[in-house]
């Protein structure tokens, strides 16, 4: 607690290395906040000044913290094929209203090797017709890979965007069967 009897909000960062590169994880005591594609020098030290914006704390690099490890945990499992969903607990705080309540359906709705489309995630949350607006909601995620806006794609059969680049998204299609595997 600070001076004011406040609790102080915590965040901790660590980078893992995954098959599509350096992952930034970063979490509070709520849990899992943030994942940050392509996480080299400038993009962790970027994303790092934005948490502190956002969330009001200085992040900390703490590997071994235990806010961390579980997270660190799953996401190695996942990429080495040995799991297919994360139960972590995730803090929301970063994203609010009609992004949120699409990316929540998204995380508990459209399971691991199956994709939906932008228009059907929207049918799903009671918004017909906001197929864009559930692109938005995607390019916002605070959480990919955990909450996996790569498993939405468009409904012609294109692959859609993708904030961490299409060559990331097909490459995570790829490892949940989706797609087959790249020949190089």
């Amino acid at each position: 607690m600070d001076s004011h009897g406040q609790d102080e909000q915590q965040v901790v960062w660590t980078v893992v290395d995954s098959d599509i590169g350096p992952l930034l994880l970063a979490a509070t005591t709520e849990g899992l906040v943030n994942v940050v594609f392509h996480a080299t020098d400038a993009v962790r030290d970027r994303a790092l000044d934005r948490l502190a914006s956002r969330l009001g704390a200085e992040p900390v690099e703490a590997p071994g913290s235990p806010l961390l490890a579980e997270a660190i945990r799953q996401v190695e499992a996942y990429f080495a094929g040995e799991r297919r969903d994360f139960r972590l607990p995730l803090d929301w705080s970063l994203i609010s209203g009609f992004s949120r309540q699409v990316l929540r359906e998204l995380a508990s709705g459209v399971p691991y090797g199956t994709v939906v489309g932008y228009g059907d995630l929207a049918d799903r949350v009671g918004q017909p017709g906001a197929a864009q607006a559930v692109g938005m909601a995607m390019g916002s995620n605070p959480l990919p890979v955990v909450v996996p806006c790569h498993r939405v794609v468009e409904s012609d059969g294109g692959i859609g965007g993708f904030g961490g680049g299409l060559e990331t998204k097909r490459r995570l299609l790829a490892l949940e069967g989706v797609l087959p595997e790249p020949l190089f």
